[in-house]
Parts: C-alpha cells; structure tokens; sequence
C-alpha cells in the first residue's frame, strides 16, 4: 500500500530503532568467495555514512542477517552499529530481544528487507521497508519501496528520511556546510 510523502514523514518522525538486512539491504546482494574460502560484500559508502549520522543523532541501528559473515562485523564496527545478530534463523526472536531491551514499541522500529525471509519483520514493524530491488511478492508488505537498489543507496534514502522528519538533518549537516 503506496504512503504518501506525508505519510511516510509522519511514520519516520517516530522511529527510534533502524534494523538491517545485510545482503540485498546493505550489498546489492552479491557474494564473491575466493578458492581460500573468503568472503567479499561491496558496501555503499553513501550507506554508510547515514547510519554514523543516524546513530550521532540518537537513533539506534542493528543488523539482522540470516548469514555469518567477518566482514559483516567489520563494517559494523567501522559503522559503529553495536547490535549485530548473524546466523539468525528467527529474525522475530531477536527483534523481540530488541524492543524488550530498549523499551520501545512496534511503531518506534523501522526494517528493512529484500526477500521473503523479512516478510515476519516486516509485518510487526511499524515502518516497514522494501529496497527497489526486493523480491515481488515481500514489497507487499512494505509501506515504503525505496527508489534506490540495495547496496545503491537505499539505506541512506531512509537514514536521510527519519533525519529530515525527525527535524534532525540540519543539525547533523550543519558543520559540513561551514566550508
């Protein structure tokens, strides 16, 4: 069901935790492994810097992966997103976890997704989120569809959204624009 830019804003204005899908949200979904057994992912830099702002301004940020993956903790570290769950079979158990922990309320967590193994979160959250290149048949069940691909600056239309209608982006970009 297709929000309004109004909408949208008024759902953003509330959210207080950002949770992640890795591959297809944070990457574009691809996974190269090498003859010794290592793992590479591209991340977006663009991404990246919206979570550091995300965070500066107070909202949480946590990942949520059906994979196990090092560089995954690696580029959460430099992100400094402290909440990262891998291997997780139950999305819902940890995201449970989550609200419990912080004390906060199904329209107070936005997630994002890619594929029909998020469609459980995307069904709780109360600002549920699709990339543009999520599977069909899971964009149902997002109340945003990014215009962004995963791992192309999805993530970063959304952390720029909640700063904008959290009335927090002027704060956050105002030392980048004394130069």
């Amino acid at each position: 069901m297709k929000k309004t830019k109004k909408q949208l804003e008024h759902l953003a204005k509330k959210i207080k935790l950002l949770i992640l899908d890795v591959d297809g949200v944070l990457t574009d979904g691809g996974i190269i492994l090498d003859n010794e057994g290592n793992e590479f992912k591209v991340f977006n830099v663009r991404d990246g810097h919206g979570i550091k702002m995300l965070i500066r301004a107070g909202v949480k940020v946590a990942i949520i992966s059906g994979r196990q993956s090092k560089v995954v903790e690696r580029r959460a570290k430099e992100l400094g997103i402290t909440e990262v769950y891998q291997k997780t079979g139950d999305k819902l158990e940890v995201y449970h976890e989550l609200i419990s922990r912080y004390g906060l309320k199904s329209d107070e967590v936005a997630y994002m997704g890619d594929d029909i193994v998020d469609i459980p979160l995307l069904k709780v959250v109360g600002f549920p989120i699709a990339v543009a290149d999520a599977d069909e048949y899971t964009k149902q069940f997002a109340l945003l569809v990014t215009n962004n691909k995963g791992g192309r600056g999805a993530v970063r239309e959304v952390t720029d959204l909640i700063l904008k209608a959290q009335g927090l982006w002027p704060e956050d970009i105002g030392g980048y624009l004394a130069y």
